[in-house]
C-alpha cells in the first residue's frame, strides 16, 4: 500500500520518551492487513522510563519485555491481563528500556474494518486495548520496525487542541508521575484528566 505521509524516522524515537510522547500527538498510527488499512490520529500517550516503578523495564530484561531493550523505533506489543494487546514505541538507545504507550486514537481510515473487529460502531479507539483490536494488531507485530513495517507511524500536523499532561492510569506504581499526555477536547481520549499537571505543551518536532 502507498503511504502519502512521511513515516517517522528511527531517530525520532531515540530520545526521552516524555518528549516522544508529546511529539506523537497529532501523528497517525496505521496498520496494513491484506488490502485493508486501518488508521487513526494519536490523541493520547503515556511515557515510561527504566527508573519508573510502573515501567516493564524496571527490573531488567525478561522474555516478555526484551523488545524494550532493543533499538529505538520498534513496536513493543504485549498482552495485558491475558486479554488486551497494547502498542508501545521503543525509545532511547539499545539496553535502556524506555517506551511510549499509545493510549487513544481518533479513527480515520478503515472504520468499517475497525467496527467489525470490535463488534460495535462506537468507542473504537478510546483506549489502548480497543485501538489495538480495531487496528487488528497482535503479538506477531512485536519488534516490528515502525518506519517500514505494516504497523507504522506517520508525521502529522500539531493538534488543534491544547496538549496537557496528567497522571497515568491503569497502574498501581508511579501513579503520581504526570507522564500521560493528551489533547483536550478530543472525544476519543480514554479518560479525561481529573487534574492537569501542565498546560499548553508544544511539540518539539513537527
Amino acid at each position: 500500500m502507498k503511504h502519502a505521509a512521511k513515516t517517522l524516522p528511527t531517530a525520532f524515537y531515540n530520545r526521552d520518551p516524555r518528549e516522544v510522547a508529546v511529539d506523537l500527538l497529532g501523528c497517525t498510527l496505521s496498520h496494513d492487513s491484506g488490502d485493508v488499512r486501518a488508521s487513526g490520529v494519536i490523541v493520547e500517550t503515556e511515557a515510561y522510563r527504566p527508573d519508573d516503578p510502573a515501567c516493564h523495564a524496571y527490573k531488567g530484561p525478561t522474555m516478555r519485555n526484551r523488545t524494550m531493550f532493543d533499538r529505538a523505533g520498534l513496536a513493543y506489543v504485549y498482552l495485558s491481563y491475558g486479554v488486551h494487546h497494547l502498542i508501545n514505541v521503543v525509545c532511547e538507545g539499545e539496553g535502556v528500556g524506555s517506551a511510549v504507550l499509545i493510549r487513544a486514537l481518533r479513527p480515520m481510515e478503515g472504520i468499517e474494518a475497525m467496527a467489525r473487529r470490535r463488534g460495535r460502531s462506537d468507542n473504537l479507539c478510546d483506549g489502548p486495548g480497543k485501538l489495538s483490536q480495531s487496528l487488528g494488531v497482535g503479538l506477531s507485530l512485536d519488534g516490528g520496525d515502525l518506519s517500514e513495517g505494516p504497523l507504522r507511524i506517520e508525521a502529522g500536523e500539531p493538534p488543534e487542541g491544547e496538549i496537557v499532561s496528567t497522571t497515568r492510569i491503569g497502574i498501581t506504581r508511579g501513579v503520581d508521575l504526570p507522564w500521560r499526555y493528551l489533547v483536550m477536547g478530543e472525544k476519543d481520549v480514554s479518560v479525561k484528566p481529573k487534574v492537569v499537571s501542565a498546560r499548553n505543551l508544544k511539540r518539539s518536532h513537527t
